[in-house]
Formats: C-alpha cells, structure tokens, sequence
C-alpha cells in the first residue's frame, strides 16, 4: 500500500490509496547506430609479417641453383632460391597452399632478414662459380609463387677484385 500525502487539508491524516497495476512490460527498444561526433587522428590496422622460428624453418630446407660467369672482371649471374611450403606441410600450422605462398612472396621482399639471407646466398654462389673473391656486388631480388611454391630470382653483378 502507498501512503499519499493530500494537499486541500493541512492537518488531515495521509490517505490510503489501493497500489496502481503495473504498466505491461514494453518490449525491448534497441539503439540505433550513434553517428560519431569525435574522431581518432590514426588508423589503426592489423599487421602481418613473416613468423622468425618458421622463416627459419622454411629457409633451412631451400634448394638453390645457380649460373653465372666471369667475362674479363665483371661477374653476372643468377641465382633461383625455391622454398616448397607443401614439403613442410607436416610442421606448418597454415594451409601450405597456393594461398599461403603467395602471401609469404608478398611479404617476403620487405622483410630485411629474407632479402639479406637471400642476397648472401646468391652472393655466396657467385664467388663459388667465379672461383675469386667479388667485391660491389648489385644484387636484384624478385619474389613469386607458384601454387604451393615460392620462388626466389636473383640477379648477381659484381668486379672481380684484383
């Protein structure tokens, strides 16, 4: 019961009044979507980048061929490093398929530890077909897949160092 308090009598007793039936229950209303009135300074994104234990990994099990030769002191070659992902299907997490190598050739040229491995490679098998000690070398990289396949191209210049 609710006490109600009237107002026409100054010194009348409260009044007793029956409880009021309850409002039936409305549905639910959702909010619509709220235009933004403030506004971040920085996009924020999600970055992606070559995993360091399974780079490792997958640059141990390389195979590497390589051409090139001397004419007079001038050295120019190429080397092809290729990294089957579906061979190292049983120790990758990811799908080792056509998807996932290109992904890992699109990531790969902007990763300094890849483009440094791979130039030492391709510098190493220059020097071994030049037999001599090259000194400059300008080294070109390009990165592609091939289904499961990622290949890497290598474009060897360098001077035979007298």
């Amino acid at each position: 019961m609710r006490l109600q308090r009237q107002s026409h009598a100054p010194h009348a007793a409260p009044a007793v009044t029956s409880p009021t039936p309850a409002a039936p229950a409305l549905p639910a209303v959702r909010k619509g979507m709220v235009t933004a009135r403030r506004l971040s300074v920085f996009q924020r994104k999600v970055d992606t980048s070559l995993s360091p234990t399974a780079l490792e990994m997958v640059l141990a099990e390389m195979r590497v061929t390589s051409e090139g030769g001397l004419d007079g002191d001038d050295y120019t070659g190429s080397t092809m490093i290729t990294l089957d992902l579906a061979a190292l299907a049983p120790r990758l997490s990811d799908e080792a398929d056509a998807s996932t190598a290109r992904r890992f050739a699109e990531l790969a040229p902007d990763d300094p530890r890849v483009r440094q491995r791979a130039r030492a490679v391709a510098f190493a098998e220059a020097r071994r077909i030049a037999g001599a000690t090259l000194i400059q070398p300008q080294i070109d990289l390009e990165v592609r897949a091939r289904g499961p396949v990622v290949h890497f191209a290598l474009n060897v210049e360098a001077l035979l160092r007298r």
